[in-house]
Order: structure tokens, then sequence, then C-alpha cells
């Protein structure tokens, strides 16, 4: 987090960003070991919990821009806004529900139907994380078979046949934006989705993930846009640059449709 000497007033959009997310991520772990709510119970109570900080905080701190979240209600006001924040108080909340560690809080600012500036808290993670598109790292070196972050209860047919066209290793994970920061961190090479998403599942996922260098587009190569009528963006790619046209070129060939 920035130094507590900036105050949220005075942040930029990624200082924003990443402040938001870390502090409802926080929220999130004063909810969960109040001990009150378990299971879809505490899912529930925590996604609710979250939501109403984030979106308050953001109609105080940025009251001209648009608004997407999970969690409310859906209006046409943002579809007129160049900036629309995008958010998802709890990337995974059956993994939350479950005290697992792959979950996440989403925040992330699109302009233009653009993902440009984003950060990702991950609570569960020992110590906390928030990885965020205006700090950039270098990617660790991996010189073993390409590892393919895919869902721990229905991996995508894409994935697992691309994974096996090129000697790959399957890697079960929770959250989506658990998978993405997954290969932003270095421990895994290639993130493909095929089985339905949201805007907000991948808005700020996507703007920390391009800020690393990482390629990020759907699966048939085009743009993700975002700020959309219709917030449903069914499938994505997060990979390292060198993965990307191998990837791309097996999908468009049917891998995982025969």
């Amino acid at each position: 987090m920035d130094g507590p000497h900036i105050a949220p007033q005075e942040m930029d959009d990624a200082q924003l960003a990443a402040y938001l997310a870390e502090i409802a991520g926080k929220i999130l772990l004063q909810v969960r070991a109040s001990e009150v709510f378990e299971g879809k119970a505490l899912g529930k109570a925590g996604d609710q919990t979250a939501n109403q900080f984030l979106v308050h905080a953001l109609q105080t701190l940025r009251a001209d821009d648009g608004l997407l979240s999970e969690e409310s209600k859906d209006t046409e006001a943002r579809l007129s806004k160049s900036r629309v924040w995008i958010v998802d108080p709890v990337d995974g909340t059956r993994e939350y529900g479950e005290a697992r560690s792959d979950w996440a809080v989403h925040v992330g600012l699109a302009i233009d139907g653009t993902a440009v500036t984003g950060a990702i808290a991950q609570p569960g993670l020992r110590g906390g994380m928030v990885l965020r598109s205006d700090r950039p790292a270098p990617t660790k070196s991996y010189e073993g078979a390409p590892r393919l972050v895919v869902s721990r209860t229905r991996p995508a047919k894409e994935a697992v046949a691309v994974s096996d066209a090129i000697g790959g290793e399957l890697v079960p994970m929770g959250s989506a934006g658990a998978k993405a920061m997954a290969v932003v961190r270095g421990e895994a090479e290639i993130y493909l989705h095929s089985g339905g998403q949201y805007e907000w599942d991948s808005c700020a996922p996507v703007a920390v993930a391009k800020a690393h260098g990482l390629h990020c587009s759907r699966i048939d190569g085009s743009a993700l846009k975002y700020n959309q009528a219709d917030t449903y963006l069914p499938d994505l790619l997060i990979c390292q640059p060198e993965y990307a046209e191998q990837v791309l070129k097996l999908v468009a060939d049917g891998a995982g449709t025969q």
C-alpha cells in the first residue's frame, strides 16, 4: 500500500485501485474471522460487505466515472462514460467460503473500452499480496514444460487439448484472478479460459497482466472490450508472449472441439 501520507482523495487511479483492493481484502478477512458465517452464507456476506465498501468508495472518490460491479444492479448510465470502474468484490466466492487461498479482489478501470488500470488483491496468500498495473515486476525464468492454470472443478476442453498438444502441465486453481496472477508471478505460463465469464472477471487481471508484458486477448485473438451493454465476456487468453501464436493457432484449428 502507498504510504499513509497519501490521502485517498489525492491518489491517482492506479494507487486508488490498489488501495481499495487491499482494504476490501482486509475487510473480507475480518468477515471470515468473525466466525458468524460459514460456507455459502460466508461467501454471500463477504460479497455484500466488500461490494458496499468498494461501491461507496468509488462513488465518493471518482463520482464522475461509471461503475460496474458483479454485486450491484447494472444500469445504462455507465455506457455513456469514457471511464468505467469494473470491480469484483470477491472473485472466487466458493474458494473464499472454503477458506482457501485462491480467491481475489478485482478493482479495474476501463477507458474507452480498454482495461488500462487495475489491482488484484490476494489476501489469502501468506502475508497477503496486491499486484498492480503501475508496478510491473520481472517474471521468474522457467525452462520446464509449460504450465496451464485451469479450473479445479471444470477445466476448459480447449485448455486440456492445448496442454496435450504442447506437452504442458495442468495446474488446477480457483478464481480467475488467482489464475491470471499465477501467470503474472511466473508460476504458470498460460491461462486459457473458454467456459464463460463476465467483464468483472477479467478487467483488472487483464490490466495487470498487460502491464507485466503478457499477451491478453480473446481466444480467437481479438481484443478484449469492456463497458459493453452485454457484460458477458466468455473467454480469454493470458500468457507469456512466446506462447500466444501457438496457442491461438491450436484453438483456431479446433483444439478441444473434436
